[in-house]
């Protein structure tokens, strides 16, 4: 106030000080303490354990031989500004880098991922997307307005019944994949859950270029009254996708076409050993 004073009215300290009735010695006051190791000490603290509170901090400072009182730690701490509360990012483990490979058979991996839009009025919804790596196909598509790892989990159960169970999965670190509900309930049904590095969606690219197209050709393409009206459009879509629609990835067939292929090259190759183990019994009793 002294120098506000003195700045604005251009009169000398000795008169602003007499104004505002401060003594002199007061404004020309310079603290000699110094608070750097307090400082230094506390954010280290803070930093390891996050979401222990003054109190606690303080304790822990007592236990380790240090010797500043409580009045002088709290100064400090409300200085900081550590009594606001403090967001803690989830650590999430370390992911391993897995390359896209074409897979051989029907049910060895399934890719999974959200999306997100909102109908006319404004309200958002989710829309999660299953796929099978082997031949592209459309495994699922379900729109809801909320998908936890519940809801994650019964949409998996009904595809489970319609077209068999994978034995991988590949995913992104969303919570509704993270969560210890739905990593165990993959345990218990030994489904291997791969993780792609964060920040790296291309690791999962087969889903990424299915949600491309979805969106150009669904979410992009109409306005949605209702969450029913997605649910609609996204299955006749599904049905075009699976078995109308040409993929160049395929050799320009459908993936129901490859999937048909593929059982029939099957059923061919259990035919052939079928019929070798019958004429190796049939030499041996000979």
């Amino acid at each position: 106030m002294a120098t506000y004073l003195k700045e604005t009215y251009m009169i000398s300290i000795t008169r602003a000080c007499k104004v505002i009735r401060l003594p002199k010695s007061m404004f020309y006051y310079q603290s000699v303490k110094d608070d750097t190791e307090v400082i230094n000490k506390l954010l280290e603290m803070v930093v390891l354990r996050p979401r222990e509170g003054q109190d606690k901090v303080y304790q822990r400072l007592r236990l380790e031989g240090y010797s500043w009182n409580k009045k002088r730690v709290r100064r400090i701490y409300l200085k900081l500004g550590l009594n606001l509360r403090r967001k803690t990012k989830k650590r999430i483990p370390a992911r391993v880098k897995e390359p896209l490979v074409q897979m051989v058979r029907p049910n060895q991996t399934w890719s999974m991922d959200f999306m997100s839009d909102a109908l006319e009025n404004g309200r958002r919804f989710r829309v999660l997307n299953v796929i099978d790596d082997f031949n592209r196909k459309a495994v699922t598509v379900e729109a809801e307005f909320t998908f936890p790892s519940f809801g994650v989990i019964q949409c998996l159960k009904r595809a489970f019944e319609e077209q068999g169970k994978p034995s991988k999965i590949r995913v992104d670190n969303g919570p509704e994949f993270t969560s210890l509900e739905f990593s165990e309930w993959c345990r218990v049904q030994e489904i291997e859950l791969h993780y792609i590095q964060p920040g790296k969606p291309m690791q999962n690219g087969y889903i990424e270029r299915f949600n491309r197209t979805f969106r150009q050709d669904v979410l992009d393409a109409h306005l949605f009254s209702g969450i029913d009206q997605v649910r609609h459009i996204a299955e006749q879509w599904m049905d075009d996708y699976n078995y109308t629609r040409p993929h160049e990835a395929l050799g320009g067939i459908t993936p129901h076409q490859a999937e048909a292929k593929f059982s029939s090259k099957q059923a061919c190759l259990d035919e052939k050993t079928s019929y070798s183990k019958q004429n190796k019994v049939h030499l041996n009793s000979v």
